[in-house]
């Protein structure tokens, strides 16, 4: 019965065995158990183990490693129990067995009281043992308990160092799995595929780029990465968390086999360094193999990269799919699937599959909060975090993220700072330095340029560019250029590939005239190869996306029409007010010319595409990649007066809702 490759060969057996009359044969009997629950069909074994007149040892081991095999950890547990009521004695495979199944449900006290088991009949140092004490001790994230078993232990296999390794790498301790791995390589034991994978996950946690590449070296001369599709995912994992996306996809695309996991590897790579066009490229290209299908993962992986494209026409179709399948109510996929509503400006539809989702956890209460931060809403905000508290969900690091960025947003300084302390004192989460970011850009923002800078030298991490970026927007805001330079000669020291540093700089020197400074920033980017993003606004009709360019659409079918409507729009808009503000051109031209390279801006060409290709009165929505400048700001509010329209843009940073001559922002973003 162990020669049976298929359940046929194994039924054919058993019918000879019922033939012959064996099935009473204990060994038979026990054989056949260990077949069924070898195929997966542990009902079929469960019936001949209960029908057994007698039993030995390896009988209910089979029995007890069938049920945890196949995913019935409790049916398992009630097998054990009846071994123990009948007066059999636990041997170490039976130990071995049942430590893993309290690892699967969590269970500490019988994990515990095995173990104790395990010491009195002096099973702790069988190696079999041992490993699953590791194993259930990483589980339940006891690592000092899982060194202690493996420190007192014997003899030590391959397998004990990789429970070992895998230890420490699940519960994010890489430098104490890379210092098991070196142990491992002084005590000559050579390391197979599973501590590669721990050890690509252990590397991307460091941020170790070199190591990274010696891994992978290793990897590739053993040959491993073309014979074994869950290493070869591991490696695309680890260059993609080391954001080498370009390396991640051409060891991607470089695997033999590529299974639904290593598809939505790829994807999740891409999406979460910020490449959401290439992660729906992977995607779809995904739906174009027939051997694989997507899965629920999967479309956790894209739905952030439609909601990063402000794609909702494609994340509708992903929505139908999830409908159709009864997973909507998945904490996951409705979480994503609010995030994707309320950045596509669908605040309401969000807000309706927040309640339908389980809140118990925080996960949907970050989205929803982070959703309603991003239009501008910090008051809702720090309404939603009272009614998450009232529910008894506490917060974590992310919570306070999106509250520090919504008070940040909506010039809320005493809320946040509140929030800040809160987060430390009452929860005692560490702030990251994501967190110090938005405290320096809650201050810059309204102003409090001194406070903001006092507060990066007070800080108990060292600032990264993030930090010194968000104090530098500040000052590009309120035109302080001292404060500015201090900000830009660290920026430069941390990340001098930036070319969005080099741009802000430059357009703060341009705001004072300053064109010999403008100069020399613009020269500094140039000799590093670096080259301003152009600025670029879509807006979708008719299932179809149109995008615009600053200063660069003549071959648009429709641009007559767009310039001509938009000279009209000027001259009603003119009529009420509106001056334009000519400290937003960052070039050193004559006011006239100045006036025709604001009205080119990108974000004004899309909405008077929209006036003229939607009926009257209609809203129409707009996405810009860049941050919308003060004078189209100013634009828009007038236009959304006169064509009695709502204007929603969304750019770089936020939501924009015009309406009757009003933004939601307050003028403050």
């Amino acid at each position: 019965m162990k020669a049976c490759s298929t359940l046929l060969d194994g039924a054919r057996l058993h019918c000879w065995v019922l033939k012959l009359g064996f099935v009473w044969d204990v060994f038979v009997a026990a054989s056949l158990v260990h077949m069924y629950c070898r195929f997966g069909f542990v009902d079929i074994a469960h019936t001949i183990f209960k029908n057994m007149p007698f039993r030995d040892m390896g009988c209910w081991n089979s029995m007890i490693s069938g049920f945890c095999q196949n995913g019935n950890a409790k049916e398992a547990l009630r097998i054990l129990d009846d071994l123990i009521f009948e007066g059999m004695e636990m041997d170490s495979v039976t130990v071995a067995t049942s430590l893993s199944i309290c690892a699967q449900t969590n269970d500490e006290l019988r994990g515990l009281l095995i173990h104790l088991f395990a010491i009195k009949h002096g099973l702790e140092f069988n190696v079999f043992v041992a490993n699953a004490l590791i194993n259930m001790y990483a589980k339940f994230g006891q690592l000092r308990c899982a060194q202690n078993v493996f420190d007192h232990m014997c003899v030590r296999d391959l397998v004990s160092w990789n429970s070992i390794v895998a230890a420490y790498e699940q519960h994010d301790y890489p430098h104490d799995a890379l210092n098991c791995y070196h142990q491992m390589q002084s005590n000559k034991i050579r390391p197979d595929v599973l501590t590669l994978v721990s050890l690509s996950s252990s590397v991307a946690q460091t941020k170790d780029f070199l190591l990274s590449k010696s891994v992978h070296g290793f990897i590739v001369r053993k040959c491993w990465i073309t014979r074994d599709t869950v290493l070869g995912n591991a490696v695309v994992d680890m260059y993609a968390k080391l954001g080498i996306v370009d390396s991640a996809h051409k060891v991607f695309e470089e695997l033999p086999c590529k299974d639904v996991i290593s598809w939505n590897t790829m994807i999740t790579g891409y999406a979460q360094n910020g490449f959401a066009s290439e992660a729906v490229g992977v995607y779809d290209k995904m739906k174009e193999n027939d051997d694989v299908t997507p899965n629920l993962a999967t479309w956790v992986s894209v739905l952030p990269a439609y909601a990063h494209l402000g794609a909702l026409r494609d994340g509708t179709r992903i929505h139908a799919q999830v409908l159709k399948k009864n997973l909507d109510l998945d904490v996951f996929v409705g979480t994503c699937l609010i995030d994707l509503y309320g950045k596509c400006g669908k605040l309401d539809e969000a807000m309706s599959l927040f309640y339908e989702v389980s809140r118990e956890t925080s996960v949907p209460w970050n989205a929803i909060i982070s959703c309603h931060g991003l239009h501008g809403f910090g008051e809702t905000c720090l309404k939603l975090f009272e009614r998450m508290l009232n529910e008894g969900v506490e917060p974590d690091h992310v919570t306070f993220l999106s509250l520090l960025t919504a008070c940040s947003h909506t010039g809320l300084v005493d809320q946040g700072k509140r929030c800040f302390d809160l987060m430390q004192q009452e929860y005692g989460i560490k702030p990251t330095l994501k967190h110090y970011g938005c405290m320096v850009d809650l201050f810059g923002r309204a102003g409090l340029l001194e406070t903001a800078y006092n507060f990066i030298q007070s800080m108990h991490l060292r600032p990264d560019a993030s930090v010194w970026g968000a104090l530098l927007g500040a000052c590009r805001i309120h035109g302080n250029v001292e404060m500015g330079r201090k900000a830009s000669n660290n920026l430069f020291q941390l990340d001098s590939e930036n070319v969005g540093y080099y741009v802000l700089l430059s357009n703060l020197y341009a705001n004072f005239g300053r064109w010999e400074g403008v100069d020399e920033v613009r020269s500094l980017a140039r000799d590093k190869g670096l080259w301003k993003t152009p600025g670029w606004s879509s807006i979708e009709l008719n299932n179809r996306v149109e995008v615009f360019y600053t200063g660069s659409n003549q071959s648009h079918p429709q641009c007559e029409e767009i310039y001509s409507e938009m000279a009209v729009l000027n001259g009603k808009i003119k009529g009420l007010g509106y001056v334009p503000d000519y400290s937003f051109v960052l070039q050193d031209v004559e006011d006239d010319e100045k006036e025709s390279i604001l009205t080119g801006h990108s974000e004004r060409l899309a909405i008077v595409y929209g006036i003229l290709n939607t009926p009257p009165k209609s809203s129409i929505r707009i996405f810009k990649n860049l941050r919308v400048c003060g004078d189209c700001h100013n634009v828009t509010k007038f236009v959304s007066k006169v064509t009695e329209r709502e204007i929603v843009v969304r750019d770089s940073n936020r939501f924009h809702h015009f309406r009757d001559g009003i933004c939601s922002c307050g003028d403050y973003w």
